[in-house]
C-alpha cells in the first residue's frame, strides 16, 4: 500500500520558512512543491535554495495552485489569519506559525473557515517537543 503524499506550499521565504522546508525533506509522506512570496525574486531565490519548482509572486497564487494540498504560513503575525482564511477557502489544509491570529475575532473567523471548508487548521507548536516540556509532560503523566 502506498502512503498518500501531502504536497506542501509555503507562504513566506524567511528563516522559519527555510527551517520548515528542511524539515519536510525528512518526511517520507510530504513534498515541498510550491512557494509563494510577495515578489518573484524572493520566490525564485527560495525555490533555487530548496529545489522548489512552482514559484508564485503572490500569496493568492499559491493558495489557488491546484498542485498544493496544504499550506504552511510563515509570514509576519499580522497576516496569519487572513492568509489562513484565503488558503482554507481555496480548499487547502493550513499550518500556521503562532500566534495564528491577532485577536479573538480573527481566531474565530479562521476556525469557522476551516470548519466550513472541512480542512485542517493547525499551529506549529514546536516548543512542546523540547526537553523541558517533555519532562513536564512525563511528570504529569506519572
Amino acid at each position: 500500500m502506498t502512503a498518500h503524499v501531502i504536497r506542501w506550499g509555503i507562504l513566506g521565504t524567511g528563516r522559519i520558512a527555510g527551517v520548515f522546508a528542511e524539515g519536510l525533506r525528512e518526511l517520507p509522506d510530504a513534498r515541498l512543491v510550491a512557494v509563494g512570496s510577495r515578489a518573484q525574486e524572493t520566490a525564485d531565490a527560495f525555490g533555487d535554495k530548496y529545489g522548489v519548482l512552482r514559484r508564485h509572486a503572490s500569496y493568492a497564487a499559491l493558495a489557488e495552485d491546484p498542485e498544493v494540498d496544504a499550506v504552511y504560513i510563515a509570514v509576519p503575525n499580522r497576516f496569519h489569519a487572513a492568509l489562513a482564511i484565503q488558503a482554507l477557502e481555496a480548499g487547502k489544509h493550513v499550518m500556521l506559525e503562532k500566534p495564528f491570529a491577532m485577536n479573538a475575532t480573527e481566531a474565530e473567523a479562521a476556525a469557522e473557515a476551516a470548519a466550513k471548508a472541512g480542512k485542517v487548521l493547525t499551529l506549529g507548536m514546536n516548543q512542546r517537543f523540547g526537553r523541558v516540556p517533555q519532562q513536564v509532560k512525563a511528570l504529569v503523566e506519572s
